[in-house]
């Protein structure tokens, strides 16, 4: 126990000693510091797109929602079905009842071009058609601007990130799509969830400008619980005149953000290796310059009879604190430049443009400065051997 304590002290005279000498040494730790700092914005702001759209796609999900799609269909873009399967869902089993009305919403879903502000460039936007339950199935949809659409007079509300990013969205403009004016009569919102990136109007409406028939690509139902879901995905699936697959909402919008969050996941550490490497090489060489500038220093300490260990850890210590504050001021920037941040970006499953903010979470902040700790172990630990290793006699010398 004895033991113990002597090596605490003698490490935590080392360390103390270390750090109250970094201000001679001010340019070079300057460098560490903003090498770490360049690593951890780099990979924060990365990681910031994947966690805003991750956020927006499936922020609304629930687990009390079904979503019915054609059988083998990965997204409503790619999926279809006509009356039948419609009248079917509403007839399953567990489907909350309004008033004697099922909570079913069969919703028709195109992709129509419109011009991103940023580049002027088309862009495939969602413009999806609801049904009179449809507001019961997206309850945070809300007018905050306008009115909301009038049924069969080809008007729409658009999702307020839509209007931001995308041109001739706002309140009055007029578009044109496969030969139909339609005119914007109010924008909504909806808590931040992938709503807010489409066009909506009524269903019939849609079907009849883009000659759709009685023919939709989703219905979404409100389930008594979420314990109703199996009974009802199962008098679904069973049927032997359907071809349908069932989900929960939330599973399945978690599952329509899987590929980009990969995407950019991987790209992102991928960068911030590569980066960390030469953030490395930087505090490695503002180490090795510590180590020579407190050689004496060193050298008096162990002649005193302090031994080789707490002088390595005093090493390491300085380059993980030079990497803590590179992750705090990184993590700090990358907040500032990228929290809240409107971009959109292609949903791969649906090839349709996704409006969203970048979100630096506490988690991602976090995440930066743990690597930047990492990065500092791994250039402080050579000239932390060699500072435990230097000769006594000779760097009394030196000095």
């Amino acid at each position: 126990m004895r033991g113990l304590i002597v090596f605490a002290l003698e490490t935590f005279a080392v360390v103390r000693v270390g750090i109250a000498s970094l201000p001679e040494r001010g340019g070079t730790a300057l460098v560490a510091v903003l090498g770490f700092a360049g690593v951890v914005l780099v990979l924060t702001g990365m990681l910031s797109i994947s966690a805003g759209f991750t956020a927006a796609v499936s922020r609304n999900g629930s687990p009390e929602v079904a979503v019915v799609m054609r059988g083998g269909s990965t997204s409503e873009i790619s999926s279809g079905f006509g009356t039948d399967a419609v009248r079917a869902v509403g007839q399953s089993p567990g489907v909350r009842q309004n008033e004697g009305t099922p909570e079913v919403s069969a919703e028709v879903l195109v992709v129509v071009d419109v011009p991103k502000r940023s580049t002027g460039k088309d862009s495939n936007v969602p413009f999806r058609g609801v049904g009179d339950q449809g507001y019961r199935l997206h309850p945070k949809v809300r007018v905050i601007d306008g009115r909301m659409y009038e049924p069969g007079r080809g008007e729409v509300i658009v999702g307020r990130q839509a209007a931001s990013e995308f041109a001739g969205l706002e309140l009055g403009a007029k578009r044109r799509w496969q030969g139909f004016e339609w005119t914007v009569v109010g924008v909504f919102e909806a808590g931040g969830g992938l709503e807010e990136s489409e066009i909506w109007t009524d269903d019939r409406t849609l079907q009849t400008a883009f000659d759709r028939g009685a023919y939709w690509q989703s219905a979404y139902a409100r389930l008594e619980s979420a314990e109703a879901f199996d009974g009802f995905k199962d008098s679904l699936t069973a049927n032997p005149q359907l071809n349908v697959t069932v989900q929960r909402q939330d599973e399945y919008l978690k599952a329509q953000t899987e590929a980009l969050a990969i995407f950019v996941s991987a790209a992102g550490f991928t960068i911030a290796f590569l980066m960390g490497l030469g953030a490395i090489f930087g505090a490695v060489n503002s180490m090795y310059s510590a180590v020579v500038s407190r050689s004496l220093e060193i050298a008096t300490l162990r002649a005193l009879g302090f031994s080789r260990f707490p002088v390595l850890v005093s090493v390491v210590f300085e380059a993980m604190l030079l990497g803590l504050a590179g992750g705090l001021l990184g993590g700090g920037a990358a907040w500032l430049m990228f929290n809240g941040y409107q971009a959109s970006t292609l949903n791969f499953l649906s090839f349709s443009q996704v409006a969203f903010e970048f979100a630096v979470t506490p988690s991602l902040l976090v995440t930066g400065i743990v690597y930047a700790l990492v990065l500092g172990f791994v250039a402080g630990l050579p000239p932390a051997i060699r500072a435990a290793r230097l000769p006594i006699a000779s760097a009394l010398r030196m000095g």
